[in-house]
C-alpha cells in the first residue's frame, strides 16, 4: 500500500510547474477582468511565502557559514578545496560577464525604447567601493540581523568560524550547538520550501496581474538580453564545463539540481534556496563536508546572473539612454566589478546594490537604476536561477577534479523525491588523490 501511494506522488518539480501555470492563468484573469480582490490575494500569498523564507535568512547565513568553515577541518586538503572553489567562482563569473558584454554590444538594448534620462530616478540605496569595503565590518552585533545585512553577517560568521578552528577542542560545545541550530533552521525552512508551489501561484500571478505584458514589451530587447545571456550560461557554459572539466553528464546534473533551480526562479532568493541547493548538491555526489562549505559560500558570493550578466548589460543600457560612450577600459572595469564585487549582492532578492556599484565605478548616472526597477522582478527570476545553478555546479566541478565526486551517486541523482535525505550519503570525505 505504501509503495502504491508513493508511486502516485506528484514530483516536486511538477508541483512547481503546476504553480507556474496556475499563477499565470490567475494573473491574466485578475488583470483582464480587473479583479482587485484576486490581485490582493495573489500578492498576500506571494509576500507571505517570501516573508517566511526571509524569516530564517539571517540566522541561517550565520550558522551555515560558521559551521561550513569549521567543517573544513574534516576535509582532506581543505585549503586546496577552498582556493579551487574561489578560483572557479571567479572564472565562471568572468565567462558570464563576458557573455553579457557581448550580448549588450551586439543588441544595443537602450536603443528604441523611447526612454529618456528624465524617466530615471536615483535609488534609495546605492553602492560604492567605499561603502562596500567599510560596510563589511558591522558597528554592533545586533543591527546586521535586524536590518538583514547579509554581508556583515557573513563577516561575523567567518570570524567566529576561524576563531573556533583556532580554539580547537575548547570550541566544541559551541560547534555542537551551532550544528544543532543549523539543522533546526534547515528543517524549518524545508517546511517553507514545501510550500513553494503555493508561493509560486502568488508570486507569478501577482507579477502578471501587476505588470502585464506591456512592461516587458517596452523593455523587450533588454529583457530578452538578460534571459538569453542567462540561458546561454545555464545551458551552454555550465554543460560545457561539466562535460570537459568534470567529465560528467550535463543532463544528469540538471536532473538532480532542477528542484533548486526551479525554487530559485520562483523565490528569487539564493539564500532562501540554500538548504535545497545543498541537498541536491550532496545528491549529485559531492561530499557532505565539502558541500556544507561550498554551497553556503556560493549562496552569498556566487552570482553569475545578478553580479555578472545583469550589470554588464544594464550598464550598456544605461549608458545608451544617457548617451554616454563606453570604451574598452570601461568594459574591463565592468568585468573587474563582476568578478571581485559579486559578494555585494549577498544572496538577497534583487541586484540593485550590484548595479549601483557598477554604475558608480564607471561614473554613470545613478538615475539609470530607476529605469530598471519596474522590470527587475521579472528579470530577477532567471538571474537567481542562474545563480543557484552555478552554486551547485562549482562543488561538482571541484569534487570531480579532486577525485572526491561520488560518480555512482551522480549517475543516479533524481530530484523528484526530496522529502528525506538520502541515508546512503557518504559521511566521510575520501582522501584526495
Amino acid at each position: 500500500m505504501s509503495s502504491r501511494t508513493k508511486s502516485f506522488k506528484v514530483p516536486f518539480w511538477a508541483q512547481i510547474i503546476a504553480g507556474l501555470v496556475l499563477g499565470v492563468l490567475l494573473g491574466w484573469l485578475a488583470r483582464s477582468q480587473d479583479l482587485s480582490w484576486l490581485v490582493t490575494s495573489l500578492e498576500k500569498v506571494g509576500d507571505t511565502f517570501i516573508g517566511l523564507l526571509k524569516l530564517a535568512v539571517a540566522p541561517l547565513v550565520f550558522f551555515a557559514i560558521l559551521v561550513s568553515i569549521t567543517n573544513l577541518r574534516k576535509v582532506n586538503n581543505a585549503a586546496r578545496l577552498a582556493s579551487r572553489t574561489l578560483l572557479w567562482f571567479m572564472a565562471t563569473s568572468l565567462i558570464a560577464v563576458s557573455i553579457g558584454l557581448v550580448i549588450g554590444l551586439v543588441t544595443n538594448p537602450g536603443a528604441g525604447t523611447g526612454l529618456t534620462p528624465k524617466d530615471g530616478a536615483k535609488p534609495d540605496e546605492t553602492g560604492s567601493w567605499i561603502d562596500f569595503l567599510t560596510g563589511i565590518v558591522p558597528t554592533d552585533v545586533i543591527t546586521p540581523f535586524t536590518q538583514l545585512n547579509v554581508l556583515q553577517i557573513v563577516f561575523m560568521a567567518a570570524v567566529a568560524g576561524i576563531a573556533a578552528l583556532q580554539l580547537g577542542e575548547r570550541a566544541q560545545p559551541i560547534l555542537t550547538l551551532s550544528e544543532s541550530v543549523l539543522e533546526l533552521l534547515q528543517k524549518a525552512l524545508w517546511w517553507v520550501i514545501r510550500l513553494a508551489p503555493l508561493g509560486t501561484v502568488g508570486l507569478i500571478g501577482n507579477a502578471i496581474a501587476t505588470y502585464g505584458w506591456d512592461l516587458i514589451g517596452k523593455y523587450a530587447t533588454f529583457t530578452a538580453d538578460i534571459y538569453v545571456g542567462c540561458l546561454i550560461v545555464l545551458f551552454g557554459v555550465y554543460p560545457a564545463l561539466l562535460a570537459t572539466v568534470a567529465k560528467a553528464n550535463p543532463v544528469q546534473f540538471f536532473k538532480g539540481a532542477w528542484p533548486a533551480i526551479q525554487l530559485a526562479f520562483v523565490s528569487r532568493s539564493s539564500v532562501g534556496t540554500m538548504p535545497l541547493t545543498q541537498k541536491v548538491t550532496e545528491r549529485l555526489g559531492v561530499p557532505k563536508e565539502y558541500a556544507s562549505f561550498a554551497v553556503p559560500f556560493g549562496a552569498t558570493t556566487k552570482m553569475d546572473g545578478c553580479a555578472a550578466i545583469y550589470p554588464a548589460i544594464a550598464a550598456i543600457f544605461v549608458a545608451q539612454i544617457f548617451d554616454i560612450q563606453l570604451g574598452v577600459g570601461d568594459y574591463l572595469l565592468i568585468a573587474f566589478v563582476s568578478v571581485v564585487g559579486s559578494a555585494a549582492t549577498a544572496g538577497l532578492t534583487g541586484a540593485t546594490v550590484m548595479l549601483t556599484l557598477t554604475l558608480s565605478t564607471l561614473g554613470l548616472p545613478m538615475e539609470g537604476v530607476g529605469l530598471l526597477l519596474a522590470i527587475d522582478p521579472i528579470l530577477d527570476m532567471i538571474r537567481t536561477a542562474t545563480n543557484v545553478a552555478g552554486q551547485a555546479l562549482i562543488p561538482v566541478l571541484v569534487s570531480a577534479r579532486e577525485n572526491l565526486l561520488d560518480r555512482e551517486a551522480y549517475a543516479t541523482a533524481d530530484g523528484s523525491s526530496l522529502d528525506e535525505p538520502r541515508e546512503a550519503q557518504a559521511e566521510q570525505v575520501p582522501a584526495a588523490a
